[in-house]
């Protein structure tokens, strides 16, 4: 990430997903409203103050109600991995993460490894201990750089254990990693994964890499990256996401695209859409 300010700086974006997540979890609407209870307590007291203009100005570009449908989506593949007992839960670029917390029973067996750059890391756990947040003793944090660091060492050294059932979380991450760094990290899943292992990540079409300017709030989100000086720099053409992962050793068990996650999140009883979502995204949930 040459390009951008994560070499010195916390992530932006990880801040604009907890505003996000925190804005989610006040709603008042029942089609918006998610369950990371955390996000509120940790938000910088100056930024509440502006949240409801936050929200406003994401929602015209369907990111608002992206992020919503990604948390619930996420939240659901974790909760399926603690109730079926997986060894470990490995999340790159963890950001403001809060699922160890929400998610956790106490003395629960499962060890979650968080990895990010040493300055996310830094600006979440001053928030928790400025908020007398406890986390779990299970609970692991990894300093990271993945596009100029090889992480194997640093997970072995971590105690992260090769062959065990792992889910691995790659959130709001691989559209902003160079190819080969997406590949190497593809690869160390593999390595670490033992059989029936999971990965749920999201990803960009690589059209919107080449600025073709095809979906929904597109053109308004590309300049919002921008401006946060992390720009996307890699996706997947779109109807590949099947032999994306064949190649990596994993086979694909769900995908949704932004029609699936409007049905799924925003669709009432009637078959009314409630909230439309930026069209740039989709969520893919694969296994070992």
């Amino acid at each position: 990430m040459s390009r951008n300010r994560l070499q010195k700086k916390s992530s932006r974006t990880a801040a604009y997903t907890c505003t996000m997540r925190a804005a989610s979890y006040l709603d008042k609407n029942p089609f918006y409203r998610s369950g990371d209870f955390i996000a509120p307590m940790i938000l910088p007291r100056f930024v509440r103050i502006f949240i409801s203009i936050i929200k406003r100005f994401l929602a015209s570009m369907g990111i608002y109600e992206y992020v919503i449908a990604r948390t619930k989506y996420i939240d659901s593949v974790f909760q399926y991995a603690v109730d079926n007992h997986f060894d470990q839960v490995i999340l790159f670029g963890a950001g403001f993460d809060s699922r160890a917390i929400r998610f956790l029973k106490e003395k629960h067996t499962i060890v979650i490894y968080e990895i990010d750059t040493k300055y996310t890391q830094e600006a979440k756990q001053s928030q928790f201990k400025k908020r007398n947040i406890q986390t779990p003793e299970n609970l692991i944090y990894i300093s990271v750089d993945l596009n100029r660091e090889k992480i194997e060492a640093k997970l072995d050294e971590a105690g992260v254990l090769k062959n065990k059932t792992c889910l691995f979380i790659l959130e709001g991450l691989i559209m902003y990693l160079e190819a080969d760094a997406v590949s190497d990290l593809f690869r160390i899943l593999y390595d670490y994964a033992g059989d029936g292992s999971r990965v749920v990540f999201d990803y960009i079409y690589a059209s919107v890499v080449r600025n073709e300017n095809i979906y929904f709030g597109e053109k308004s989100i590309h300049k919002t990256i921008l401006n946060a000086s992390e720009p996307w720099i890699f996706g997947i053409e779109k109807g590949e996401i099947s032999t994306f992962l064949s190649k990596k050793g994993f086979r694909l068990i769900e995908h949704m695209d932004t029609e699936a996650m409007e049905e799924k999140y925003f669709t009432d009883g009637a078959g009314e859409r409630k909230g439309r979502i930026n069209g740039t995204h989709c969520l893919v949930l694969a296994e070992k």
